[in-house]
């Protein structure tokens, strides 16, 4: 394998036992958080205990992976000590690095855990070389997780200008407002996807038959609809459709996942550290043939060969694929 065009590949895990699936199926490093607020993707049955983050991560530890715990959302005032608690578990927990938007967060971990690694989350949407700077003088970051409105051309004249590595997404749900300032999810339902870690949570989902259709509603607003016997997408506000004046449609991307796995090379030469696959509320299944997929397309990469073909569509929102802004311009 050629060390210089290895990229690192960056799972997701939300229980232990799809930690476990990741590590397994070949994931270099694996990401999760605790089962709280914290969490930027806090639902019911999902994430860790303190215990199973300590014996999930003594498990990749023991098979080489490394391990990333998120305290990715921003702490309400008056609670600052429950988030730094996390942080300081996380520490003694051993976690190789922990991902983290907050900037007083990120002040507590610098100044008191200088032992952990830390990793700036998409939710603090440093989309730009002068923001990500700011970060690594001022707290030590040593790495940022870009938000997903940059074009390759975009990340590589970034890199040109810093020395943080950058990960970025290349598979999964994808996100088309900017990570760490929507607020369309928490007007539609009281809960907040960056203090809560729930987006359009799924206590707030509805589906009703209306006039022959049958509409995906969040909050009691109607998100989407399709005809009768069509399969209705999960209400996501930022993926409704919209109509406006005589346009109906999607103001940014039609319901459908991330799949960059062609993009690898590109991205590689961009100077990208590190590739991050979406999905911590997904199956064991899932996790398992997203990762072997895409350790396959990386090593294919690292032997200097072509990207095998994707086979990943029947997993994807509505069985399509974008590269979204990598290739493409929102209308």
């Amino acid at each position: 394998m050629n060390s210089e065009r290895s990229l690192e590949l960056v799972c997701p895990a939300g229980t232990p036992a799809a930690l476990r699936t990741a590590v397994d199926a070949g994931a270099h490093t694996v990401y999760c958080g605790y089962n709280d607020e914290t969490n930027a993707r806090n639902f019911p049955g999902l994430n860790f205990s303190r215990e199973e983050m300590g014996e999930g991560i003594a498990y990749a530890h023991k098979r080489g992976a490394k391990v990333l715990i998120a305290i990715n959302t921003f702490p309400r005032a008056g609670a600052v000590e429950f988030w730094r608690k996390a942080v300081d578990d996380a520490a003694r927990l051993k976690a190789d690095a922990v991902i983290l938007a907050d900037l007083g967060l990120l002040d507590y971990a610098a100044k008191s855990r200088p032992e952990l690694r830390l990793h700036l989350s998409v939710q603090a949407a440093a989309a730009n070389a002068d923001a990500i700077n700011f970060y690594a003088s001022a707290f030590g970051v040593k790495r940022v997780v870009l938000p997903r409105v940059l074009t390759v051309q975009e990340i590589a004249t970034i890199n040109k200008d810093t020395t943080v590595e950058t990960e970025v997404f290349v598979f999964g749900g994808l996100c088309v407002m900017a990570e760490g300032r929507c607020s369309l999810s928490s007007y539609a339902t009281g809960k907040s996807p960056n203090m809560n870690g729930a987006c359009s949570p799924a206590s707030h989902v509805e589906y009703k038959e209306t006039g022959g259709d049958l509409a995906s509603k969040l909050g009691g607003f109607t998100i989407h609809k399709v005809a009768h016997g069509e399969a209705a997408p999960y209400p996501t506000v930022c993926k409704g459709f919209f109509q406006a004046g005589d346009y109906r449609g999607h103001v940014f991307e039609d319901p459908s996942s991330l799949d960059a796995a062609t993009l690898i090379p590109q991205l590689a030469e961009a100077g990208v550290k590190a590739l991050k696959i979406e999905g911590r509320q997904r199956s064991r299944s899932y996790v398992e043939s997203v990762v072997r997929g895409f350790r396959r397309a990386l090593d294919a990469h690292a032997a200097g060969k072509p990207i095998p073909a994707s086979e990943l569509d029947a997993l994807t929102e509505g069985q399509k694929t974008t590269s979204g802004a990598y290739r493409k311009t929102w209308r």
